[in-house]
């Protein structure tokens, strides 16, 4: 006991040891202006008519949060690029991050089918930045309330970004340690044939260069990420992961999830790196005066806030492991997929209909999702099972409209995982509308896995050398 309190004081005492405050600046300016970037991005391509108001139905992640109609979904929407602006700018920076926050969660939770790892991850940054003060320096509220400015702040917000960075990355690569990736698929399913993509395509040919990338890959993550925390070690991995990131934004439609990914990671170097690296650029040219020291420790972390930090926490860690409860294939039947950091590791062809059986089986409607909603929508219909199952719900709830009642839904559903002959994945003989749904347990009607694997599935030295006997 004697033990475990001395090590609780120990811990307290390094997060409440005063800093500098440059490093959380940077994640500050660059977290706001890749928000109103992305703002930009939906705009441009009006994302949020397409996603938001064109299609007629959408999945909401809770029942009571609704799109709002046009205009105001748009002007909600523009919230996003302008506390985007100002959270940069530190301007009113607490209102700022929290609006910003709960505006991007908004369209978040509108709907599932538009689930992408990269905007969960602004979501839980986000709101660790809420309770930060990222803006007593460097910022409109320094200069316009001169009582908050400091150049100081304690240990903790650093840490913390730190401690939520260290999860995503070594998730990302424990994910991926799985028998399809580990053989370089989907890789050679996505990149074969992108030779004139990026300069060292010509790489794209040989079927061991996506089991080399593959296995780097889970490596990066798992060994990488720890590495970034070693000083000696910090600055190599951290231009591995820029050069990781950079491919990855040539070679994927991912968004804003590199660049913001990038900017993240830079809360290991030093907290003052932005001076030491400003000093470095401009001592080329004159002699520059020391730096002063930084005063001695004068922060308190707030008990209930250090406790809400370690609830956070581990809530972070356990949720990416709760498939481990599911006896079943995840990468098959997506149970516990989401909010696991599986980021660009499957690859699914779909098609199939809904069929719409009457009371008394005298009438039978086929419907194709693809006829109903957009692309997105339709293609996590017929390979996500709690999307799948709403949509059946959604389809009784239709036919009751128009007098059919007590109807049946099935669901004829082929997928292909990773290249591997279509299989039909959902049950057609289960009446979807009579399945309540668990989300603490697997999908049963979910057909399981044949793992049948054609030979033009495996690359053409697969196992390497290595690896026979």
């Amino acid at each position: 006991m004697n033990g475990l309190l001395g090590l609780g004081s120990r811990l307290q005492s390094h997060f409440e040891t005063p800093i500098s405050i440059q490093s959380l600046v940077v994640v500050r300016i660059a977290f706001g202006s890749i928000l109103a970037w992305d703002w930009w991005r939906y705009v441009d391509n009006t994302r949020i008519h397409r996603y938001y108001v064109e299609p007629g139905m959408l999945f909401p992640f809770v029942p009571f949060v609704h799109p709002l109609p046009d205009p105001w979904i748009h002007i909600v929407w523009g919230g996003v690029g302008v506390f985007g602006v100002m959270v940069a700018l530190g301007l009113f920076y607490r209102f700022s991050i929290i609006a910003l926050t709960l505006i991007f969660a908004y369209f978040f939770l509108l709907d599932r089918t538009q689930y992408l790892n990269h905007n969960y991850m602004v979501i839980l940054y986000g709101m660790l930045l809420c309770f930060m003060p990222a803006a007593r320096a460097y910022s409109l509220d320094a200069w316009l309330f001169p009582r908050i400015r400091s150049m100081v702040i304690p240990r903790w917000p650093v840490s913390a970004i730190k401690l939520q960075t260290e999860i995503i990355l070594i998730y990302a690569g424990w994910v991926k340690i799985a028998d399809d990736w580990l053989r370089g698929e989907p890789l050679r399913l996505w990149l074969r044939g992108d030779e004139d993509e990026i300069f060292y395509g010509f790489l794209f040919q040989y079927d061991m260069a996506f089991v080399f990338a593959a296995w780097a890959t889970v490596l990066l993550h798992i060994v990488g990420a720890p590495l970034l925390l070693w000083r000696r070690t910090r600055l190599a991995v951290f231009l591995v992961y820029v050069f990781f990131h950079w491919s990855n934004a040539q070679l994927f439609n991912i968004g804003i999830f590199p660049w913001i990914t990038l900017a993240l990671t830079t809360i290991f170097f030093a907290p003052d790196w932005p001076q030491r690296l400003a000093r470095r650029a401009l001592g080329l040219f004159r002699q520059l005066p020391e730096t002063p020291p930084l005063p001695e420790p004068r922060f308190r972390l707030n008990p209930v806030l250090a406790g809400g930090l370690i609830i956070w926490f581990a809530v972070q860690i356990y949720i990416p492991e709760r498939q481990l409860l599911f006896d079943n294939n995840v990468a098959w039947t997506g149970d516990g997929h989401r909010f696991s950091w599986r980021m660009r590791i499957y690859d699914r062809d779909r098609e199939g209909v809904f069929r719409v059986v009457s009371a008394d089986g005298s009438e039978t409607w086929e419907v194709n999702p693809y006829d109903l909603m957009a692309r997105r929508q339709a293609r996590n219909v017929l390979a996500r099972p709690d999307i799948a199952w709403t949509f059946a719900q959604r389809l009784e709830e239709r036919w009751a409209e128009h007098g059919h009642e007590d109807v049946a839904v099935y669901a004829d559903v082929w997928v292909s995982l990773n290249g591997r002959p279509m299989q039909q994945f959902i049950d057609p003989a289960v009446d979807l509308t009579e399945e309540p749904w668990d989300w603490f347990g697997p999908t049963h009607w979910i057909l399981p896995l044949q793992n049948r694997v054609s030979e033009a599935w495996l690359p053409d030295s697969y196992p390497p050398a290595f690896m026979r006997r």
